[in-house]
């Protein structure tokens, strides 16, 4: 099987806390709805996979939890143990917006788990690509202090227990998610080794990070804070102008993505204007840098997304794309979605942003 897919039913009994969207209830906020982070979206695009058919040309299953020494190469032992007491206690709240029930540590283990599953996939050579369907998210997790939806960075413990194992050196990070990978950006932003790339909608989530003046090492952080009302032109524009030559540059040994789905048109939390073609479009432009810099060698790990219609059609879309398979499941949105695209001087004006932006970065 050329393309790995790590998921599990646990993974989406993760919850807990009393939220109204991404506000705590009590005062004026009336209870209701929930977290936005919901098992749904995640879930339906399992179901989808499996209505289409497209499940059974992946390698799909699930994996273990990632182990104590696994997280301690990101997390400190004081958090982790905060969070193991806390979790056998019932539950709680460590951080912003991020609520855990009973056995809440175990599950953002096994989230991270999954995602570590899919990197050793690669680079052991089992497959030739994997997604890791990681569920809490993990970008937003600095190594103390979760926030976002984030408990454990997911892809931060996977890429520290490949290197661990000695199974990789040099890693790039591209981060698609419309809110910024603060935590990643934070783990690795003196290490040379590991470039992190971050497209994001400019100061939306966290307010406070995301600049693109912050370059880390070497220039090993490159953040790409793009204005709110981009669409699908936009964000290839950007993959071309930056990440691509940034990912030349750098010539890492894997490329991971970060693959959030906030970007769509129909999410609540973001105000982009992507579909599911344009998640197509840059999986394979991620595929086209990885077969050229690294052997093929590509890992997706599965961060925001908030639609629970759009989410599994934009997923199912990456994954057609991973495995090179002819099963569909067509985008119902894509008719409103390339209606709501930006007209042409709009683009005009983002790609002269993007230009400037590129040469700053030295690109």
């Amino acid at each position: 099987m050329r393309t790995a897919f790590f998921h599990d039913e646990r993974s989406f009994w993760h919850g807990g806390g009393n939220y109204a969207l991404t506000l705590p209830v009590g005062g004026f906020v009336q209870p209701g709805g929930g977290l936005p982070e919901s098992p749904e979206t995640k879930r339906r695009l399992v179901n989808l996979l499996r209505v289409s058919g497209l499940m059974a040309e992946i390698d799909a299953g699930s994996a273990p939890e990632a182990t104590r020494a696994d997280l301690a190469l990101v997390h400190p032992v004081s958090y982790l143990d905060a969070f193991k007491a806390a979790s056998d206690a019932g539950g709680g709240e460590l951080g912003l917006r991020t609520p855990f029930g009973p056995g809440g540590y175990e599950l953002a283990a096994l989230s991270a788990g999954l995602a570590k599953a899919a990197v050793f996939a690669v680079l052991e050579g089992r497959a030739q690509n994997a997604y890791a369907l990681a569920r809490p998210p993990g970008h937003h997790c600095l190594p103390d202090w979760p926030n976002g939806f984030c408990l454990l960075n997911n892809i931060a413990v996977a890429i520290r227990a490949a290197q661990a194992a000695g199974l990789v050196r040099r890693v790039a990070v591209v981060d698609w998610d419309v809110h910024h990978g603060n935590g990643t950006e934070a783990i690795f932003l003196d290490d040379h080794e590991v470039l992190t790339i971050s497209l994001h909608q400019e100061w939306n989530y966290p307010l406070d990070t995301g600049g693109a003046e912050v370059r880390g090492a070497g220039g090993a952080n490159l953040n790409v804070p793009l204005p709110p009302g981009c669409g699908e032109a936009s964000y290839l524009e950007a993959w071309d102008r930056i990440v691509a030559p940034a990912l030349a540059r750098h010539a890492p040994e894997l490329i991971v993505v970060a693959c959030g789905y906030d970007a769509s048109a129909m999410d609540p939390l973001g105000r982009m204007l992507m579909g599911a073609e344009g998640f197509r479009a840059l999986t394979l432009r991620a595929m086209a840098a990885a077969e050229a810099l690294c052997g093929g060698r590509l890992a997706m790990t599965h961060e925001g997304g908030y639609s629970e219609v759009h989410v599994p059609f934009c997923g199912h879309a990456v994954l057609e794309a991973l495995s090179g398979s002819r099963v569909a499941a067509p985008d119902p949105l894509a008719r409103t979605i390339a209606a709501r695209q930006p007209g042409a001087r709009w683009v005009a004006q983002v790609s002269g942003y993007l230009a400037e932006l590129a040469a700053d970065f030295g690109l």
